[in-house]
C-alpha cells in the first residue's frame, strides 16, 4: 500500500493513495464498520505500532471502500508521512562509492572507501513535506545542497538484528533529501549533525510503501533534478551498505524501534563537490525521486532579513 499522511479543513489524518486518488481511512473504516485500533487512521507511528494485522485490516478496507471517501490529491495538502519522528532520523555517510569519492577529493583528503556504515543523525525539527518550501537563511548559511536518498521506516523494533532478518523489520521505504549546509557540516570539527539538522532541511514523502510492495530495496532508481536539470542519477543497487547491512550495524549498538526512520546515503552528484561547487538559490525548484515510491518537490524560498 502506498500510505501518505495529509490535511484539509476536516483536520491531519491517514489516507491510501490508489489510481491517482487518496482513500481517506477515518469515514472509509467508519462507512465500512471495518474496526481499527484508536488513532490508526490519523497517525502513522500509530499504525505502525498496531501491528500487522491492523495493516492487513486496512488492505481489506481499501478494496471495498465507498466511493464518497476518495479524495482529490490536489484538494488536499500532503504531509510527511511521520511528520514528528519520535527519534532523529538514523542517516548513513558516503555509502556510494563514487559520491565517497567526490566527497573527499572536494575536501581535498585521500579518497578511501569506509570500512563500514558511517553513521550519524539529523534533528527531528529538520522533517518537512513533500511539497513544502525549504527556507534560506544567509544569515545561517549560504551553502545548501541536495542529496536523494531511500529512506527506511521500522516496523519491528530491536537489538542485534541479523542481516538475513533484518528485512522482516522494515515497515515501508519513503523518499528523503537530506539538504545539507555545507558551510556548516564542513566547518573544522566536522559538524555533520549541526550542517544537516537546519530546520525544514529533510523533505519527507510523498507517501511510505508498504515493504510487501517493494521486493527488492537494492533495485531502485533515484534521481534529484534542480530546476529541470538532472544532478543525480543512480540504483541503490550501488550502495556499499545496503539496508539489510545498515540495520544490522545500528542495531547492534542501540535498539532500533516502531517508527525510526533510515536515510540510506546518497550518490554522486552533489553540489559541494562540482567544478566549479553549485549551491541551492532562492527559486530553485528541486524534484526528488526514487521510482515506484514518489517524488518529492520543493522550492527554495529566501528568508526575508529581519
Amino acid at each position: 500500500m502506498r500510505l501518505a499522511t495529509f490535511r484539509d479543513d476536516a483536520g491531519t489524518r491517514l489516507g491510501v493513495e490508489r489510481a491517482g486518488k487518496l482513500i481517506d481511512l477515518t469515514p472509509a473504516a467508519t462507512l465500512t464498520g471495518v474496526d481499527l485500533p484508536l488513532g490508526a487512521t490519523i497517525d502513522m507511528l500509530a499504525l505502525i505500532a498496531a501491528g500487522a494485522e491492523t495493516l492487513a485490516r486496512i488492505a481489506a478496507l481499501v478494496e471495498i471502500a465507498p466511493a464518497g471517501t476518495l479524495l482529490a490529491l490536489d484538494e488536499v495538502e500532503l504531509l510527511a508521512p511521520i511528520p514528528r519522528p519520535r527519534k532523529n532520523i538514523f542517516c548513513v555517510g558516503r555509502n556510494y562509492a563514487e559520491h565517497a569519492a567526490e566527497s573527499m577529493r572536494a575536501v581535498g583528503r585521500e579518497v578511501k572507501l569506509p570500512p563500514a556504515p558511517n553513521i550519524f543523525t539529523k534533528a527531528v525539527t529538520a522533517v518537512t513535506g513533500p511539497n513544502d518550501d525549504i527556507l534560506y537563511d544567509a544569515s545561517v548559511s549560504t551553502q545548501l545542497d541536495w542529496e536523494v536518498e531511500l529512506g527506511v521506516v521500522i516496523r519491528r523494533g530491536g537489538r542485534h538484528i541479523a542481516r538475513e532478518e533484518a528485512l522482516s523489520h522494515v515497515f515501508g521505504y519513503t523518499v528523503v533529501n537530506d539538504i545539507s549546509a555545507r558551510d556548516i557540516q564542513n566547518r573544522p570539527g566536522m559538524q555533520w549533525f549541526l550542517g544537516k539538522s537546519l530546520d525544514g532541511s529533510c523533505p519527507l514523502g510523498p507517501v511510505i510503501v508498504t515493504a510487501d510492495e517493494i521486493s527488492d530495496p537494492q533495485a531502485l532508481p533515484l534521481r534529484l533534478a534542480v530546476n529541470g536539470a538532472v544532478k543525480q542519477e543512480d540504483t541503490t543497487a550501488q550502495m556499499l551498505f545496503g539496508v539489510a547491512a545498515i540495520i544490522a550495524e545500528i542495531s547492534r549498538v542501540l535498539t532500533l524501534e516502531p517508527g525510526d526512520i533510515i536515510a540510506t546515503g546518497t550518490p554522486a552528484g552533489v553540489g559541494f563537490a562540482r567544478t566549479p561547487p553549485e549551491f541551492l538559490q532562492p527559486g530553485d525548484v528541486m524534484e526528488t525521486t526514487v521510482e515506484g515510491i514518489g517524488t518529492l518537490r520543493n522550492r527554495i524560498v529566501a528568508v526575508e532579513p529581519s
